[in-house]
């Protein structure tokens, strides 16, 4: 093949060219509605008001990724979510919304969750409110310290949505009786 020798391509195509079909009709594509966002730590209020009977849940983590998967589930799950990345966030959430179930983290920046749980079981707006401590801390002394704190459950991660799911469950017939 003398036109591989001189680094020619080929002048015959192996196959025929493709030609458009005349007879498709250019539709222009739909158009997104740009909105103005809604902040992570203020849900509308609409989702509010439909949520409310479900159940509101304030996730406090430092991780953005454990946010969205709890806050995915849970709302696919029929609960209100609300979410914030440090303790102090957290804690001012938790006295502004007043939220049914608080999930919080123990390792955050700031603000670690047994001193947010402490605040929150110390105040009189938000002492009645269970805590779910979700943590990466196994340890037995860790889980007594939280529970001492004020915490309500002690899960560890990595934990299944469906385990939190049922947990905070349990907490809001609990919290509702």
């Amino acid at each position: 093949m003398p036109w591989l020798d001189h680094g020619l391509a080929a002048t015959a195509a192996p196959y025929p060219a493709h030609q458009p079909s005349e007879r498709r009709e250019h539709r222009p594509r739909a158009r997104r509605v740009s909105r103005a966002p809604i902040p992570a730590s203020q849900p509308a209020p609409r989702v509010l008001r439909n949520r409310r009977r479900a159940g509101l849940v304030l996730i406090v983590d430092d991780s953005l990724h454990t946010r969205e998967l709890y806050t995915e589930y849970l709302t696919f799950r029929g609960l209100g979510v609300i979410t914030a990345p440090d303790g102090e966030a957290g804690l001012a959430l938790a006295l502004a919304m007043r939220p049914d179930v608080i999930v919080m983290d123990l390792a955050m920046p700031g603000l670690n969750g047994i001193a947010v749980t402490n605040r929150l079981k110390q105040h009189p707006r938000t002492r009645r409110i269970p805590v779910v401590v979700l943590t990466g801390y196994a340890f037995r002394a860790i889980q007594q310290g939280a529970l001492e704190a004020g915490a309500d459950a002690f899960l560890t991660k990595p934990c299944l949505p469906e385990d939190l799911e049922r947990s905070v469950r349990e907490l809001l017939g609990r919290s509702r009786r």
